[in-house]
């Protein structure tokens, strides 16, 4: 679950044919003797959806077993969000099913956080964060007056994630990190940014409640997905001199994946996010979805005929 040296996404098969190529990549910060940063990237309904998630534990002294609560965040968040896309991928482009979709899409923030805080619970439970609590105050009845919860901000962590099809976009975010949409234009959109980051405080999972601190963004596609969505944690952005300089990189990223492919990107996207780091002194993680031209997509498709039939033939051979 930590590593001296890269983060690591949870383990996923290979994805299907899709309409999508998927990205992604970690490292640790300057240093660190591990990264506190999680990240996921999966497809989702035979590849007609992905789920994208990505957490930053806090990682400062108050926060020991932050890489735990991004690890937990991640898993939580993918499996809900697995289950939201299958039934988004069901609906498509059926406007009649969207209002469902949207109220599902309002209670995922809150079953997340629920899963979230009963494995911290849990894990704090069978070895306190801070030693063994002393029991709750209580009256001459044996009643106590406050309930014995226990402090999680030693698990404190961020999330974002997002979902898209080919005719919706859902996405959440609790604390600091980045959504961007880059569109046919080249134009970068970030639905959720709330301005530049002001400092190190931010939103956690570990406070009471925290889905009512989550930001949530629906958005129809009359004319297809943006070919480009990435989300990455505060890492990334913080390493850039103005936050233009991170659209830029941005909508670089998504020009350079549609010229020399995803596969090119992927293997460049280390180094990349290395600088990163090295500017900002924090783990950096970027996860994204990148449209597959149709072109692609129909060749992918007749090699995975043309091995099926080789392979029928060698049977009955």
């Amino acid at each position: 679950m930590t590593g001296p040296e890269t983060t690591t996404g949870l383990d996923r098969p290979a994805a299907p044919a899709g309409p999508w190529a998927l990205l992604s990549g970690a490292v640790k910060g300057v240093a660190k003797k591990y990264s506190q940063d999680r990240s996921a990237a999966l497809p989702v309904a035979g590849g007609r959806a992905v789920v994208l998630a990505v957490a930053d534990g806090h990682g400062s002294a108050a926060h020991f077993r932050s890489d735990l609560g991004a690890y937990w965040a991640v898993e939580e968040f993918t499996a809900c969000a697995a289950a939201f896309a299958r039934e988004a991928a069901r609906v498509g482009d059926d406007a009649a099913g969207w209002p469902a979709l949207r109220e599902e899409a309002r209670r995922l923030p809150q079953r997340v956080a629920h899963l979230w805080h009963e494995r911290a619970l849990y894990h704090d439970a069978n070895s306190p964060a801070h030693g063994a609590r002393p029991h709750p105050p209580v009256d001459r009845a044996g009643r106590g007056d406050r309930p014995d919860v226990p402090d999680l901000a030693a698990y404190g962590s961020t999330l974002v994630g997002a979902v898209l099809t080919e005719h919706t976009l859902f996405c959440w975010q609790l604390g600091d990190g980045d959504i961007v949409l880059v569109d046919d234009g080249g134009t970068p959109h970030t639905p959720l940014s709330t301005g530049p980051d002001m400092g190190d405080e931010t939103d956690s999972l570990c406070e009471p409640e925290p889905w009512r601190k989550m930001r949530a963004h629906w958005q129809p596609f009359t004319g297809g997905a943006p070919p480009c969505v990435l989300l990455s944690t505060d890492g990334l952005s913080k390493s850039f001199a103005d936050h233009q300089g991170f659209l830029d990189f941005a909508t670089g990223l998504g020009e350079r994946a549609a010229e020399q492919g995803v596969a090119a990107v992927q293997s460049q996207l280390p180094d990349w996010l290395a600088r990163a780091a090295k500017y900002s002194g924090d783990d950096t993680t970027l996860v994204g979805a990148i449209a597959v031209p149709a072109q692609t997509q129909q060749q992918k498709q007749q090699e995975q005929q043309q091995t099926q039939t080789q392979g029928q033939r060698g049977t009955e051979w």
